[in-house]
């Protein structure tokens, strides 16, 4: 629980730096045997790219730093549950291990069965959910 908690700072710090650019603050990290090999948060606006989402971003640092396209023996944290969009790329590069913060209960990839995810992938939520979906609420609010 502690790594998990540790590895999540890591991605909120990341949906931080998201909303600082005024973007939707999520983040994401990849790690990989204790060491994280990928960041990322939402880039959507910056880019004008609507793929851009963190999860996006992480797993291309990561694949860079591992010199190829499969995870399968990392990590990946995301302060808030991936949409599908990034189930199926999470799904093509075989990531080992999902976790994330707050669900995510319109949008997100467990709302479709069977899941997205690679059927290796195993997935949990909840870590750190009230921090994660607080920065949600904040960046929302703000807007209106």
């Amino acid at each position: 629980m502690q790594q998990d908690e540790k590895y999540m700072r890591e991605a909120l710090r990341e949906a931080q730096a998201a909303m600082a650019d005024g973007e939707i603050p999520i983040g994401a990290v990849v790690v990989w045997k204790g060491r994280i090999i990928g960041r990322g948060h939402n880039m959507t606006e910056r880019l004008r790219d609507t793929t851009a989402h963190a999860e996006m971003v992480a797993i291309t640092a990561a694949t860079e730093a591992m010199g190829g396209k499969y995870l399968n023996d990392c990590a990946l944290y995301v302060t808030v549950e991936p949409c599908p969009m990034c189930a199926g790329a999470l799904a093509w590069a075989q990531m080992g291990e999902v976790v994330y913060g707050a669900p995510d209960p319109r949008r997100g990839y467990s709302l479709f069965s069977p899941s997205l995810l690679h059927p290796r992938t195993s997935a949990r939520g909840g870590i750190l959910s009230e921090e994660c979906a607080a920065l949600m609420l904040q960046f929302f609010n703000d807007k209106r």
